[in-house]
């Protein structure tokens, strides 16, 4: 079960691509997010940003045995954050709005996650896997507060 632990958080090592895994790891996990919007109700990205939660929290101790602290090959938290981010957003059938969304969700993701602005470096001083996978939520909690205002404001759902 050890062995599994580190290959589940960087996403079948997914997280050692080069120059930016946090980047690599959100943007896998656009695929899972595209197809749940699609096919599940609003309540799929629920379960999809809970089990990537879990699995954050999981792995997260073992991950950094390995790796050592907050390690950047661990991106299951990414998957988490990125799931926030779209937790209420509703897919068309129109695919080019939905990879607009995605983009934007994306975009905005990265930007909190990066910066870490507004309480969200302070997140990631919490004890274990929480501090990891927090600050991840919170930084998608932002991009889901962004998305939703410039879909507001272009009106296009």
């Amino acid at each position: 079960m050890q062995k599994l632990k580190p290959i589940l958080g960087s996403f079948f090592y997914a997280g050692f691509l080069p120059d930016a895994p946090g980047t690599w790891g959100s943007f896998f996990a656009l695929f899972f997010i595209y197809f749940i919007g699609i096919y599940t109700p609003w309540w799929g990205m629920v379960l999809f940003t809970l089990l990537c939660s879990f699995i954050t929290v999981w792995v997260s101790e073992e991950c950094e045995r390995v790796w050592g602290g907050d390690p950047s090959p661990l991106v299951m938290d990414e998957f988490a954050g990125q799931g926030m981010a779209f937790i209420s957003i509703t897919f068309t059938s129109s695919l080019n709005l939905n990879l607009l969304l995605l983009f934007g969700g994306f975009v905005f993701f990265r930007f909190f996650d990066i910066q870490k602005p507004l309480g969200v470096n302070a997140l990631q001083k919490l004890p274990g896997g929480w501090g990891i996978l927090v600050d991840d939520l919170l930084a998608g909690f932002y991009a889901l507060l962004c998305l939703k205002a410039v879909i507001y404001i272009l009106g296009v759902i």
